[in-house]
């Protein structure tokens, strides 16, 4: 018997429906998983909502997991029955078992648990990416992260510390500012706050090369006014609603620079992928960036992991389990 949570129709959270599917039989070069953990993230969100369009419908969404595989189609040389796999950007992810194309699967390795690879996958190789190549970060400069308590944000916390840069993150609530601040953040502000007075007055006035926001609609502005002439903005989420600003702003606030990057570009090919999910494998093997899978949930439940997540109660990574 297998189960899946399928959406139906575009809603709330309550369009999340667990039912029974047939169990997939791999094609050439897929794999099935027997599914051990499901990452919960933001474009679970979007596909929920239609904000962003799946192929076709009902559609079980989730973009991330871990598990065992239990069988591979013909032409797949590299992966056997009983490896332990991982993924990100492979739409299907909130079932007990699934197909997956092989060239998106990677091998976890020892001393990285199930749930840990379904967590840091996407979150993870998008803070990868983040801060190696949209902007390669270097050592001294001073940076802006939005929704810093997050599954991203609380990554790019740490490995920004890591590269050793000065990093101001940007939360909700005081306990999520304790938070970050335990994962190395120099400065915790606050989203009431007066945003680009504390920057400025943190700078001394110099401003930012760089500000990371994955909350959109609601902090473009904001952000835009943290950065120095010729900055780039990175806005990688739209937690609050897309971005809909006139593209003369930019002129306006200092030549300013925009890139709205995605993952599935960035390991777009296997090498990428492999050499992406190995930088994430080493980073936290080394203990410089600590995976914290702060909320689980059943994966029957996920219309309950879908409210918390929209209603800003998580922080770090959330996993579901089949």
């Amino acid at each position: 018997m297998n189960h899946a949570i399928r959406v139906h129709e575009h809603g709330g959270p309550e369009k999340l429906i667990w039912e029974e599917v047939p169990k997939p039989d791999p094609k050439p070069g897929e794999v099935l998983l027997k599914q051990t953990a499901v990452g919960l993230n933001y474009i679970d969100v979007y596909f929920r909502t239609g904000l962003y369009k799946a192929p076709s419908m009902p559609v079980t969404i989730g973009m991330e997991g871990a598990g065992v595989v239990e069988a591979v189609g013909s032409g797949v040389i590299d992966l056997k029955p009983g490896d332990r796999v991982a993924y990100a950007g492979a739409l299907g992810a909130y079932a007990e078992a699934r197909v997956a194309p092989a060239e998106k699967l990677v091998k976890i390795p020892a001393g990285v648990t199930d749930s840990q690879a379904a967590a840091m996958m996407l979150q993870g190789m998008t803070a990868c990416f983040l801060v190696k190549q949209t902007y390669a970060l270097k050592k001294g400069e001073t940076i802006l992260v939005h929704a810093a308590a997050g599954g991203v944000g609380s990554i790019l916390v740490q490995w920004a510390k890591h590269i050793g840069v000065t990093v101001i993150g940007v939360v909700s609530t005081p306990e999520k500012a304790a938070l970050i601040k335990g994962l190395g953040a120099d400065h915790a502000l606050l989203t009431s706050d007066n945003i680009p007075a504390k920057v400025k007055e943190i700078t001394s006035g110099a401003m930012l090369p760089v500000v990371y926001d994955s909350v959109g609609k609601d902090t473009f502005l904001t952000s835009l006014d943290c950065l120095r002439p010729r900055g780039l903005m990175i806005s990688y989420g739209n937690a609050s609603g897309p971005v809909t600003t006139d593209l003369g702003i930019l002129a306006a606030k200092g030549s300013l620079y925009v890139t709205r990057p995605t993952l599935n570009t960035y390991t777009a090919k296997r090498e990428d992928l492999v050499a992406t999910a190995n930088d994430l494998f080493a980073v936290v093997q080394s203990g410089a960036v600590k995976i914290g899978v702060n909320q689980t949930f059943p994966l029957k439940d996920a219309a309950k992991a879908h409210t918390a997540l929209e209603s800003r109660q998580t922080t770090g990574s959330t996993v579901l389990i089949p």
